[in-house]
């Protein structure tokens, strides 16, 4: 893989950034994996179906509330009556639902399963990244700075070795004098 922003070739495909310039390849990895587009993330419940945790959560917030509107009214109606049946009523009422409502939210945050992960899906046409405002870091306080339209100055690029003349082979020069040299007469 070569980074697309200085085309440095990296040495492995798990690399995170690149070696000379410091891009994030994270990116360029998943856009290779799934053939230019981007992952775009479902989760596979339906929209109107609710996880088992913020059910658990939902249903004991109902009773607590259920509690704070049917204890008093029950209240009241024990002290019109003169019969046992409203006294045990009130502080069963009190029980269930002043000390079942939280312990019921306290369970389903604790114990019981959250949303499904997300499911990346390809379908969607890579989009460039939103506008970065000038001076502030794009992924967070440690990202790097957004790279120089300008070269920086003394860095020369690196010579295309192909082009170059190779150099003389050792023996040539040798080569060369022997065959200068006339043979002697004795």
């Amino acid at each position: 893989m070569f980074c697309p922003q200085c085309g440095q070739q990296q040495a492995a495909d798990v690399v995170r950034y690149c070696s000379r310039c410091g891009f994030p390849l994270d990116g360029v990895m998943h856009l290779l994996h799934n053939r230019g587009l981007l992952p775009v993330y479902q989760t596979p419940q339906v929209a109107g179906e609710m996880s088992p945790r913020r059910r658990g959560v939902r249903q004991g917030g109902i009773l607590l509330l259920t509690g704070a509107l049917l204890v008093p009214i029950l209240g009241v109606l024990n002290s019109f009556s003169s019969s046992m049946f409203f006294d045990v009523l009130v502080s069963v009422a009190a029980i269930i639902c002043f000390l079942g409502g939280p312990l019921r939210m306290i369970f389903a945050a604790l114990f019981e399963d959250g949303a499904p992960p997300r499911v990346p899906v390809s379908l969607a046409p890579y989009a460039p990244p939103p506008a970065v405002r000038r001076g502030m870091p794009a992924h967070g306080a440690g990202a790097l700075p957004p790279a120089t339209a300008n070269p920086v100055p003394g860095w020369r690029p690196r010579p295309n070795t192909a082009e170059l003349l190779q150099p003389p082979s050792i023996t040539e020069n040798t080569t060369r004098l022997l065959e200068k040299e006339e043979p002697r007469e004795r």
